[in-house]
């Protein structure tokens, strides 16, 4: 009994993520990030990675400040790492990781950095490879081609309104 419950109580976290990530979607930004700084006080740093991890990629989409975004972005790409080593969890986050760099690249065009964009871009491309040939896949796929055109063509300086089209669609793992 206690270990079907120990397996139910990560579901019912991440179910909760998604509540609140269907808000936001849903127009409430700032409720949405309020909620999910609540679940972030709950988690603790000290929480499971792959929470963590959800939870951060996430809250980076409400954040006003492009350094705030970037700050938790980087908290999720950390959080994954944490799960590479075979750990429970592993298997879904791998499935963030094109998106996890995607997003760093998108949050450094923002912020001018253009070198760092693109070593996070060649990284989301690099990991194309996991990710399935499905809307979300083709989402992902369609944003990296996007923001490397985009470094491409303007040197990726990251001026200019529409920012926010270059980063993948979000999706739970």
């Amino acid at each position: 009994m206690a270990e079907r419950q120990e397996q139910a109580a990560p579901d019912a976290l991440l179910t909760r993520i998604g509540q609140v990530v269907m808000l936001h979607h849903g127009g409430d930004r700032e409720e949405a990030r309020d909620r999910m700084l609540g679940l972030w006080a709950e988690l603790g740093e000290d929480g499971a990675p792959l929470h963590r991890c959800t939870l951060a990629h996430y809250l980076a989409d409400t954040q006003d400040d492009p350094a705030d975004e970037l700050a938790w972005d980087l908290r999720a790409l950390s959080a994954a790492d944490e799960l590479t080593d075979g750990r429970e969890g592993a298997s879904e986050v791998r499935a963030f990781y094109p998106s996890l760099h995607l997003n760093l690249a998108a949050d450094y065009v923002k912020l001018g950095r253009s070198d760092a964009a693109r070593t996070h871009l060649t990284r989301a491309r690099a990991a194309c490879a996991i990710l399935a040939d499905d809307g979300y896949g083709n989402g992902v796929r369609a944003a990296i081609s996007r923001l490397e055109l985009r470094l491409g063509h303007d040197g990726g300086d990251g001026g200019g309104e529409g920012g926010g089209t270059w980063g993948p669609p979000r999706q739970r793992p």
